[in-house]
């Protein structure tokens, strides 16, 4: 009963926090979006770090561990670059651009007719696309601790349930990770009743009050969630014989080499180095959200100040790769000897979603009533944080870019209402949603999915970073990275095998497109240039720019050199 009601009360401050911002949110599209651009820097920070803290992210990291061992969880650490990048060089950058979403900052740093088509294509496809995805993820997950913990045919009353389940059977929909009792059919029909309360409760919140409610309860999510995640760690690592007893045990089960590999932060020598070594150095720049693209740039532009920008990326990147992946690591590590497997078996999308569900299942069988549901209260939060996050990220491009930029004032010529504005921004949650559920259904275990994701991203990773460098970026060099990446991606995934080279090839491609179409193609208006950066002061090289406006030309480029040495201090500080 305890476990239930933490639950419960977790739900209801959530509802309480969704409320008490909705007369604000409802003023204008910026206090909805943005919060008013008053949030503080840590409060950004944890924010930031909520969302990261899906649902979806420990299992990833299970399946990671049983796969590659620790060094694969470099995968994830390496981001904290991207993280830090985006901290100290462009969040003020993002700030200043005064823009609510990526699509509409090519309004101010492009020039042409196509800029209006580029703003269309990135509000669908990371408005829709990537954030459908990633959504997608997250209810994968949810449906595999839903099925633990949510035995709706033991709770409802049986004629309510039995129509809904000759519903199901009658569709022949299924939506279950398992195949044992109570079977399929009735677990998807238990999936399905989770799910649609889940996100009723969810949009609940994240509608009525907007970024503010989010980034409240995403506080709440992330204490909650961190703290449950200590108790998990120290019971897991003291059940599976404390850490000094666990290397040994490792052996005992899996032999020498494959203990050596579960612990090493190192992939052995030869190819496996060199693969190695091509991912972490490529993974972190050529991906979806190099720049911040995406929650954590809306996280950056919302926040008071240049200097609580700052602080809201140097403490979410502390809170990302230092604390939280150690304690997913000491888990990970443990649930290898309590849940152990035969080293022989292959390396399925069954297999693989069955090592992701040892947390579920550790957590569950491990924990006390208490601290029991302490972590399904967390792990649901994190959901709720991830859903409510990209739901409202989903809603900026719906809202700011597709109806009022392209439809309402330059198809139609009008001017759309802020009230209006915030309408459509709650009404588009319906449709991202329905188009994240239509993907989950098609997915496998969590960890492919990523990667393939992954590749995707890769092709327009280099350009977003460029574009706040590089003045000789144009509105071609976006789409040609775009198209790059939706051509090559599937070539690559269906004619090579090793991801590490998949991603080298991605990289090279995508790159060297955009810096012929730098070249070859029409240069950005030089008003349109010299505005963007009085306005932006981008960190580069801007020489001609900043030339053209009456400022030194060297300014740029001594600006991104005094960035650099904070940056570099606290990647080596974190590492």
């Amino acid at each position: 009963m305890i476990d239930w009601f933490i639950v419960i009360a977790f739900i209801i401050y959530s509802l309480f926090e969704g409320f008490r911002s909705r007369r604000q949110s409802a003023e204008n599209l910026s206090e909805y979006l943005l919060a008013g651009r008053t949030i503080r820097g840590w409060r950004a920070g944890f924010s930031m770090a909520a969302t990261q803290f899906a649902a979806d992210t420990p299992l990833l990291v299970m399946g990671l561990i049983a796969i590659g061992g620790a060094f694969s969880l470099w995968r994830l650490w390496i981001y904290g670059l991207a993280f830090l990048l985006m901290g100290f060089i462009l969040a003020a950058a993002w700030r200043r651009a005064g823009v609510l979403t990526d699509a509409e900052l090519t309004t101010r740093r492009y020039s042409g007719k196509g800029v209006l088509a580029l703003r269309a294509l990135k509000g669908i496809y990371y408005g829709t696309v990537i954030n459908c995805v990633v959504m997608a993820f997250v209810l994968v997950a949810a449906v595999r601790i839903f099925e633990i913990f949510l035995p709706w045919h033991e709770w409802l009353p049986s004629s309510l349930f039995n129509a809904l389940l000759a519903a199901v059977e009658g569709s022949g929909f299924i939506l279950s990770s398992v195949s044992a009792e109570p079977g399929e059919t009735v677990a998807t029909t238990n999936n399905i009743i989770s799910i649609a309360a889940m996100l009723a409760f969810v949009a609940t919140y994240s509608t009525a009050g907007g970024l503010r409610s989010v980034i409240a309860t995403d506080v709440a999510q992330l204490i909650l969630m961190m703290f449950a995640t200590a108790a998990y760690t120290w019971i897991a690592v003291s059940q599976s014989g404390g850490i000094a007893d666990m290397p040994t045990r490792l052996v005992e089960l899996y032999g020498t080499e494959n203990a050596d590999r579960f612990l090493s932060f190192a992939p052995g020598a030869g190819d496996a180095l060199f693969a190695f070594l091509v991912v972490i150095s490529l993974q972190w720049l050529f991906q979806m959200n190099s720049d911040g693209t995406g929650y954590l740039a809306q996280r950056s532009m919302a926040c008071r100040s240049d200097r609580d920008a700052r602080i809201a990326a140097v403490t979410f990147t502390v809170i990302q790769i230092v604390v939280r992946s150690l304690l997913w690591l000491m888990i990970g590590v443990a649930l290898l000897i309590l849940y152990p497997f035969d080293p022989a078996t292959p390396i399925t999308d069954a297999f693989i979603g069955e090592r992701e569900l040892t947390f579920v299942h550790g957590f569950n069988e491990l924990l006390p009533a208490g601290l029991r549901g302490l972590m399904l209260a967390g792990m649901l939060a994190a959901l709720a944080s991830t859903i409510s996050t990209h739901l409202n990220w989903g809603a900026s491009y719906w809202s700011n870019d597709l109806y009022k930029g392209v439809w309402v004032e330059k198809i139609r010529g009008k001017t759309a209402t802020q009230r209006e504005l915030v309408v459509v921004a709650k009404l588009s949650n319906i449709v991202v949603l329905a188009i994240a559920l239509t993907i989950m259904v098609n997915l496998g275990s969590i960890q492919n999915a990523w990667l393939v994701s992954l590749l995707f991203g890769a092709g327009t990773g280099a350009v977003l970073v460029l574009r706040w460098l590089w003045e000789r970026i144009n509105l071609y060099c976006e789409i040609v990275a775009i198209l790059v990446s939706l051509i090559v991606a599937p070539i690559l995934l269906l004619t090579i095998e090793a991801e590490w080279l998949k991603l080298l090839l991605m990289s090279a491609i995508s790159t060297t497109s955009v810096v012929i179409a730098a070249y070859t193609t029409p240069r950005t208006d030089g008003a349109v240039l010299g505005a963007f950066y009085r306005q932006v002061r981008p960190p580069g090289w801007w020489r001609s720019t900043a030339a053209s406006v009456g400022a030194e030309p060297n300014e740029p480029v001594d600006r991104l050199k005094r960035f650099m040495i904070p940056l570099a201090a606290a990647a080596v500080s974190i590492y």
